[in-house]
């Protein structure tokens, strides 16, 4: 591979940290995460119209950039470093990638068009509030327990006899679930002796949805509960055998580079700040930054974060690589959060400073996307380190 990024990338990453240095500060953050939308949709808008933002993975012919992952993940660092709140992640890197690859030739004209330039969001929906298991980040997404069986629980989809479709259920924390124009929502089909999840989409205006927004411990990351009472769906794609754990696990895997590099970001955003601060902070009558002590912490925290973007930048080249990359990410976001509090003394642990910001965003990703011994685990297993893997996960100490 070749490591070194292109004049194009590089002006991705150059002309999205001058926006958000000017529009996506700590105040503005939190001013966005109290609107109704957990965003600032104005600022939404200027990155879908001006950067094409939620198109940058998009195929050509649908309106998009026809970049690849790599563009994708740089321009999440970016948000990743400002800690900004908007739905480019469950849009463009969730949602968008499950309707190219599964969705029928007129539902990927209908949507992906709309999902590019901005004016329609869309998420995934999975039943047990486990993201993780969904993607195939932490266990065999082709197990029945994350999607709650086909017998009970999870999500049910029926005909309605008209020649529709009808979904109950409920889902619990779905990403940007209360403000999304779009659900993408895993559910069963074909009763219990035939069951198999297949993906739907439900529009906003549905009849017999309902949205509630959950009190979350990041409020950058709005999550939602979402009730279905026999809401009218379309099925995505062709009930036509197609492998719809696969897709979800293909896409699992892309997302974890992504998600690996927003965590990068939101990590070295941290380092930088806490950098800056102690070289202002003095103490015995000397800026605390030139103790060896306080350098030493720094520099450990610097490889850490470096290691971490290395391994980011890999995965966007080869998704296989993703979930343990995004293991390395998570894992060096909630050090250098941690670290950062500690290095801002008292002023670190007040509601005022935004050190907090980043402590909340590691432990919040690794609820949702981990944790981080989960990732390294499922990947070791599918890997045969340790021996077979059976649906339910690895089996130690059998040998392959």
């Amino acid at each position: 591979m070749d490591a070194a990024f292109t004049a194009e990338q590089d002006e991705i990453r150059r002309t999205l940290r001058d926006l958000l240095t000017k529009h996506g500060g700590p105040g503005e953050v939190r001013a966005a995460v109290r609107t109704a939308e957990g965003h600032d949709p104005a600022l939404w808008h200027r990155l879908a119209q001006e950067l094409g933002l939620p198109g940058l993975a998009i195929a050509e012919e649908y309106g998009g950039a026809g970049c690849t992952a790599t563009e994708l993940a740089l321009a999440c660092e970016e948000t990743g470093r400002a800690l900004l709140p908007s739905p480019l992640l469950a849009t463009a890197v969730l949602a968008a990638p499950l309707i190219a690859a599964l969705g029928t030739p007129e539902q990927r004209a209908e949507l992906l068009p709309r999902i590019a330039d901005g004016t329609l969001t869309a998420t995934l929906a999975a039943p047990g509030g486990s993201m993780a298991a969904a993607l195939g980040l932490t266990a065999d997404n082709r197990a029945a327990a994350w999607a709650g069986g086909g017998r009970a629980g999870g999500i049910q989809a029926r005909p309605d006899g008209g020649g529709g479709l009808r979904l109950y259920g409920e889902a619990d924390r779905v990403l940007d679930g209360h403000s999304a124009g779009l659900l993408l929502v895993a559910a069963h089909t074909g009763g219990y002796p035939r069951s198999r999840t297949l993906l739907f989409l439900v529009s906003a205006e549905a009849e017999g949805l309902a949205r509630t927004r959950l009190t979350s411990m990041d409020e950058t990351r709005p999550l939602a509960r979402i009730e279905l009472r026999d809401a009218a769906a379309r099925l995505l794609g062709a009930d036509d055998g197609t492998d719809v754990c696969g897709a979800l696990a293909d896409t699992g895997s892309r997302a974890a580079a992504v998600l690996a590099a927003e965590a990068v970001g939101a990590a070295a955003g941290a380092l930088e700040r806490t950098v800056a601060y102690v070289k202002e902070r003095e103490q015995f009558g000397r800026a605390i930054g030139s103790f060896q002590a306080v350098k030493h912490r720094l520099a450990d925290l610097y490889v850490r974060v470096e290691a971490a973007r290395s391994a980011a930048y890999y995965a966007a080249w080869d998704a296989a690589a993703g979930p343990l990359a995004l293991a390395q990410a998570l894992e060096a976001a909630r050090i250098v959060a941690g670290e950062a509090v500690q290095l801002h003394g008292g002023i670190g642990f007040t509601w005022e400073h935004e050190a907090h910001l980043y402590v909340k965003r590691a432990a919040a990703d690794e609820l949702l996307f981990g944790p981080v011994h989960r990732l390294r685990d499922h990947a070791a297993g599918r890997a045969g380190l340790f021996g077979a893997v059976t649906a339910d996960g690895p089996v130690h100490g059998v040998a392959v």
